[in-house]
């Protein structure tokens, strides 16, 4: 009977703690880099991918000319910059590059998935 209850007991304190463990995990349906991908691939209906590339490589986007010269316009690597330059850029309401307005969240994953694509 002792051992029984011993037993009862044991159980008792030890399942809390594996409920306690599997609480812990990750349970995000994707992972950061994943959501990084899908906001850097189409963002707000103007992916990022259609002027910076599949790896965030300096792309030519245009070409026309213009007294006689031929201009190019091409996008900036952005596969090796800096946080803060990275973030800066995104926030920018000039220019080219449309203003996303994307969360400090979105832009943190995006910025981790295509540092990733150097």
């Amino acid at each position: 009977m002792i051992k029984g209850g011993k037993k009862i007991f044991f159980c008792f304190f030890i399942f809390p703690v594996c409920i306690l463990a599997q609480e812990t995990k990750d349970t995000s349906f994707i992972t950061t880099q994943e959501y990084g991908k899908k906001l850097y691939e189409n963002p707000r209906n103007i992916g990022c991918i259609k002027c910076h590339g599949k790896n965030g490589e300096s792309e030519v986007i245009a070409t026309y000319k213009t007294k006689n010269k031929n201009k190019i316009i091409k996008t900036p690597k952005i596969n090796d910059m800096d946080f803060e330059t990275f973030k800066k850029a995104l926030g920018k309401d000039k220019g080219i590059m449309p203003k996303y307005n994307l969360t400090e969240e979105e832009i943190k994953a995006i910025y981790l998935y295509i540092s990733s694509r150097k």
